[in-house]
């Protein structure tokens, strides 16, 4: 462990999907950490030793950092000599960044920063939020000194390390993964450093703030615009009566073609979110970027079309109301086994399938125990599988659960299926 941060506290800011699975890595080298969130159920949560998220291995992190008295949560940030800002940066409406998660943050914690903290915004950011962090703060602590004005002299360092963790291995990757930290000094970027090589085994490269504030967003703009690839070739390929699978399989052969698999659009609160960040600092420079946004954007209204279609072929072929049909979405979250419904396409076409279908619609998803209230205020019903696909007649297969790829999930029962993953490759037609 370096020793400039052997026998100190690390404080988290935000204790979500990446703030506590960081707390537990820190926590599990014997490191005292507090964390610090808004939602006093989480606080409560974590100080029972329990976690309020889905991921693979972090109940058992957590439990053990907590009855061992490394890891502990409150509301009201207090003294440590490092903190790590990771709160959402969601978009307002024209998809401008809202930065006021960090700008709450960074205030919160102003009044218990003293000379030589370090303060690292980890939270994915358009290009120029760490500085505007560090300015936030010197408004809140003029007593202190910070890098933009005092440079290599400042009191407070203050950096940038962008997570890219997958959600199901996000334990792992936060260990094994490189990092990207940019410093606003180089004191500022060895200082991080230091505190992530607590547990990081991955290397950590050292940049500036600004082109690690874009090298995050670069990474996920890349992978929207190979996503928004493989939707369109789903629509074209829809169009003009091709199996989609199958040309990609195809494509896939030769050896410099590496096509992803389309879906239902794109989720989360990193890819179908980031890339508007590089759209709003340059919108004129970033058509490409912009274009891939709105065509994953547009998939999920396809999809709804999609199961309309079959609605209106059931109600022909089987001479049933509209009233009578069942339809069932398998999947509400953004990816497969996990929980997180942040920005889910699933989660909108069910939505969208709802409100033009009501009381008529059954969502099926095994990560969660409740369906949110936009789902439930619309008389969406949450069901078993088997239960579901029994009283079926269109089956919109949105998410590729594991629970959801047994080929004989439908037991040869007689529904029209939309299957926007194409793992049930048997089906008759795929989307």
């Amino acid at each position: 462990m370096p020793q400039r941060f052997r026998n100190k506290t690390i404080s988290i800011i935000g204790l979500g999907y990446i703030g506590l699975p960081s707390a537990a890595a820190f926590a599990s080298r014997g490191i005292r950490v507090v964390g610090v969130d808004v939602n006093q159920n989480t606080v409560d949560t974590i100080n029972q030793g329990k976690v309020h998220i889905v991921e693979p291995e972090l109940d058992m992190v957590v439990h053990a950092a907590v009855t061992e008295g490394y890891l502990r949560a409150t509301t009201i940030p207090e003294p440590a000599e490092a903190f790590l800002i990771a709160v959402p940066t969601p978009f307002r409406d024209g998809h401008e960044p809202d930065l006021s998660f960090i700008e709450a943050a960074s205030k919160s914690i102003a009044p218990v920063l003293k000379k030589g903290d370090l303060v690292i915004l980890e939270s994915t950011s358009p290009v120029g939020t760490t500085e505007q962090m560090a300015s936030w703060l010197a408004e809140e602590r003029p007593d202190l000194s910070f890098p933009q004005g005092s440079g290599e002299n400042s009191d407070i360092r203050i950096a940038h390390c962008p997570e890219r963790v997958l959600p199901g291995h996000v334990l792992r990757e936060l260990v094994q993964n490189d990092r990207v930290v940019g410093g606003l000094t180089r004191q500022c970027s060895d200082a991080a450093v230091a505190l992530y090589k607590i547990f990081v085994e991955g290397e950590c490269i050292v940049t500036d703030a600004r082109t690690a504030e874009m090298c995050k967003l670069t990474e996920n703009a890349s992978r929207d615009v190979a996503i928004a690839f493989a939707n369109e070739l789903s629509t074209i390929c829809d169009k003009l009566d091709i199996d989609v699978w199958e040309l990609i399989r195809l494509a896939n052969r030769h050896p410099r073609v590496n096509i992803l698999q389309p879906g239902p659009g794109v989720g989360g609160h990193c890819i179908a979110v980031d890339p508007w960040f590089i759209v709003h600092r340059a919108p004129s420079e970033s058509r490409l970027i912009h274009t891939a946004r709105i065509v994953n954007d547009e998939k999920p209204q396809w999809v709804e079309h999609k199961v309309v279609q079959a609605v209106t072929r059931v109600i022909r072929e089987q001479k049933i109301g509209e009233h009578d049909v069942n339809v069932v979405c398998l999947g509400l979250a953004f990816k497969a086994d996990i929980d997180d419904l942040r920005a889910s396409p699933a989660l909108e076409i069910t939505k969208r399938l709802a409100m033009r279908y009501p009381g008529r619609v059954t969502a099926v998803e095994p990560n969660i125990d409740n369906l949110p209230e936009s789902l439930s205020s619309l008389g969406v019903k949450l069901k078993e599988q088997d239960q579901a696909i029994e009283e079926a007649h269109v089956v919109a297969l949105l998410v590729d659960h594991r629970e959801f790829k047994d080929k004989n999930v439908l037991r040869n029962k007689d529904v029209a299926l939309i299957d926007t993953r194409g793992i049930w490759m048997s089906a008759p037609r795929q989307l």
